[in-house]
C-alpha cells in the first residue's frame, strides 16, 4: 500500500482553481499508479463489487430461502431470530468488504491504527443492535420458558425487562468504543456520581415516575389487556413503560398516564372479577295476592339456582319493600361470565325468564300510577271547595 502525503495548500487565482485541482489529481494517479498500483485498485474495487453482490443475493434469496424454510416448519422462534439478526448481518457483509478492499487499495487514505479503531466501533455497533433486536425476541421466548419452569411471573414485568437490556447494552457499546478511542470511561462514571444529585433534583418528576413504575411492577394491581377504572381514566392496558402506562379507552383514544399518577390513585380492576354482580328491584303491581306474590319469588329463585350461569354462593330473591306504586321484589344475583358481552347476554336471558314466570302466573309488573278521590260535595267542606277553586 503506497502512502501518499497531503495536498499542499496552493493558491490559484478563481477562473483556473477547479482546472488546477482536477491536473493535480491527474499527476497523482500517473505519479503512484504502476502497473501493480492499478491491479490493485481493480482488485479492491471488485472485492467491494463482490460482496456488495453477496449482499444482494442473501437478502434475496438465501434469508428469504430459511425464513419460508422456518416458517413452513412452524419455527417460529428461528424466524424471528432471523428477522431480528437481517439487517445487522447485511451491513456486516458491507463491512468485511470494505475491510478487504482496502487491503487491495493503492493508497492509505487514514492509518492502520485509525482504520481497525473504525471497524471494530462499527462492528461493536453492530453487535449492539442484533442484541436490541433479539431482545425483544426475549419477550416471546420469556412466557414460554415460565411455563416450562411453572413460575408465576406477569407478563407486565416484560416490556420493563427488555427496556433495561436494552438500556445496558447501549451502555456497554458506549463506554467500550470509547475506551476502543481512548476516552476514560472510569472519569466519566465518576462525573455521572457527582452530577448525580443535581440530575436527581432536575428529574424529580421523572424519577416519581419511575419509583411508581416499579410500585405497578411488584404489587401487580393490573397487567396488560386488563380492562381497569380510576378517577383518572377508565379503558383497557395497552403498554407500560418506566415513565407511564398506555391505555385505550372504550371510545378508542389513547390515554397516557404517569405512573405516580397511578400509584397514588384507587384503582378498580374489572378483569380481575371472578364473578359479575346482578342486582335490581322487580316492582309488582298492588293488587298481586300474597300467595301469588310468594309463589313467583319462588320460582324465580329456582329458576336462579338452576341456571348455569349464575354463580350459586349467593343468591336473593325478597319482597323488599312497598314502594309508592309497586310490591318490590329485590334480586341480588353474580353470574360467571365477566365479560360485559356475556355478562348482558345472561342479564337478557335472565329478564326473558322472568317475564315468562310473571305471564305464567298471571301478575303484572307495577307502573308509577296516581289515584285522586273525589269526595262528595256537602255543605259542610262546600266552603272550602270554593276557596280551593278560587285558586285556579
Amino acid at each position: 500500500m503506497v502512502s501518499v502525503a497531503p495536498f499542499p495548500l496552493i493558491c490559484y487565482p478563481n477562473e483556473s482553481r477547479s482546472i488546477t485541482f482536477l491536473q493535480e489529481v491527474s499527476h497523482l494517479f500517473t505519479d503512484f499508479l504502476t502497473v501493480d498500483g492499478w491491479l490493485h485498485l481493480g482488485i479492491s474495487v471488485g472485492v467491494f463489487a463482490l460482496f456488495i453482490g453477496l449482499r444482494k443475493v442473501f437478502t434475496t434469496y438465501v434469508f428469504k430461502f430459511f425464513l419460508r424454510f422456518a416458517e413452513r416448519r412452524n419455527i417460529n422462534t428461528a424466524a424471528n431470530i432471523m428477522l431480528a439478526l437481517e439487517k445487522p448481518f447485511r451491513w456486516l457483509i458491507v463491512l468485511i468488504g470494505i475491510f478487504i478492499a482496502l487491503h487491495y487499495f493503492p493508497f492509505e487514505p487514514i492509518s492502520d491504527t485509525t482504520e481497525k479503531k473504525l471497524f471494530r466501533s462499527t462492528f461493536i455497533v453492530l453487535a449492539s443492535w442484533s442484541l436490541m433486536n433479539l431482545s425483544s425476541i426475549a419477550t416471546l421466548l420469556f412466557p414460554k420458558i415460565i411455563k416450562k419452569l411453572d413460575m408465576d411471573v406477569d407478563q407486565i414485568i416484560m416490556p420493563f425487562i427488555t427496556k433495561i437490556i436494552n438500556v445496558i447494552i447501549f451502555a456497554l457499546a458506549v463506554s467500550i468504543i470509547a475506551e476502543e478511542w481512548g476516552f476514560n470511561v472510569n472519569g466519566f462514571v465518576a462525573g455521572l456520581g457527582l452530577g448525580g444529585l443535581a440530575f436527581a433534583l432536575a428529574a424529580k418528576e421523572t424519577l416519581s415516575n419511575l419509583f411508581g413504575g416499579i410500585v405497578i411492577v411488584t404489587e401487580k394491581p393490573f397487567t396488560i389487556g386488563d380492562w381497569i377504572k380510576t378517577p383518572s381514566v377508565e379503558g383497557t392496558v395497552e403498554d407500560i413503560t418506566f415513565r407511564s402506562t398506555k391505555i385505550r379507552t372504550f371510545a378508542q383514544a389513547l390515554v397516557t398516564v404517569p405512573n405516580s399518577t397511578l400509584s397514588n390513585e384507587p384503582i378498580i380492576n374489572w378483569s380481575k372479577m371472578g364473578k359479575r354482580q346482578i342486582a335490581f328491584h322487580l316492582g309488582l303491581s298492588y293488587d298481586t295476592p300474597k300467595k301469588k306474590l310468594e309463589q313467583v319469588i319462588t320460582r324465580i329463585e329456582d329458576m336462579l339456582i338452576r341456571h348455569d350461569q349464575i354463580h350459586p354462593d349467593t343468591i336473593l330473591v325478597k319482597f323488599d319493600q312497598f314502594n309508592d306504586s309497586s310490591l318490590d321484589v329485590y334480586l341480588y344475583f353474580f353470574t360467571n361470565l365477566t365479560d360485559f358481552a356475556g355478562h348482558l347476554n345472561i342479564k337478557e336471558d335472565i329478564n326473558f325468564q322472568i317475564m315468562e314466570i310473571l305471564e305464567e302466573e298471571n301478575v303484572s309488573i307495577a307502573f308509577p300510577t296516581r289515584t285522586l278521590i273525589v269526595q262528595s260535595d256537602s255543605m259542610e267542606n262546600k266552603p272550602e271547595l270554593e276557596n280551593a277553586r278560587g285558586l285556579y
